[in-house]
């Protein structure tokens, strides 16, 4: 774990407005994502791998364009997971890298980016594992922006964000949701 921190320490800068939500964000996910696991025993996850992903999910953020976190690179946010993989397999960290790339909203496949034009390479960027899909699930519940960056979001907003891309993605949420439960409920 201090291997991740040193890696955010190095990226986002100690201090900075950026370091501050990153690490805010990520260990509020890391903290769920651990609770989820501890209530599934039975899938018997890679507790040390999903802890290091989670804290560095994204690092990636560092290269885009997102002044409101204190990001001032030159891509869009979108970016931010394929951007995160290239440098966490810089860094020769070739476990975690796929989980940067994978967790963003509930995954998108090769198809939805070729048909959005998106901005990002062309292959599929959803999880696989079941460490990426707590991942997936756990950071969902977790902002970068507002007042309290700690506070898991209302269901009814989560929902509300992901319908934007389709009602796939909601459905998807509802998976996550059957295979894992709900450890905090706001609605």
């Amino acid at each position: 774990m201090d291997e991740a921190f040193l890696l955010l320490d190095k990226y986002f800068g100690r201090g900075s407005l950026a370091h501050k939500i990153i690490i805010a964000h990520s260990v509020a996910v890391k903290d769920m994502a651990l609770k989820i696991a501890s209530k599934n025993p039975h899938l018997k996850i890679d507790i040390s791998l999903l802890t290091k992903a989670a804290l560095l999910h994204d690092i990636g953020a560092i290269k885009t364009n997102n002044p409101s976190i204190g990001c001032y690179g030159d891509l869009p946010y979108i970016c931010h997971g394929y951007k995160g993989r290239e440098i966490l397999e810089n860094e020769k960290l070739y476990d975690v890298a796929p989980f940067c790339e994978r967790h963003t909203g509930t995954g998108i496949t090769k198809e939805e980016i070729i048909k959005l034009n998106l901005p990002i390479p062309h292959r599929d960027m959803v999880p696989i594992t079941i460490e990426e899909k707590i991942l997936c699930y756990a950071d969902k519940f977790f902002s970068k922006s507002g007042l309290n960056l700690t506070e898991p979001k209302k269901l009814k907003n989560i929902y509300s964000n992901l319908i934007r891309y389709g009602e796939d993605k909601a459905r998807k949420f509802d998976e996550f949701i059957g295979m894992f439960g709900i450890y905090y409920v706001y609605i």
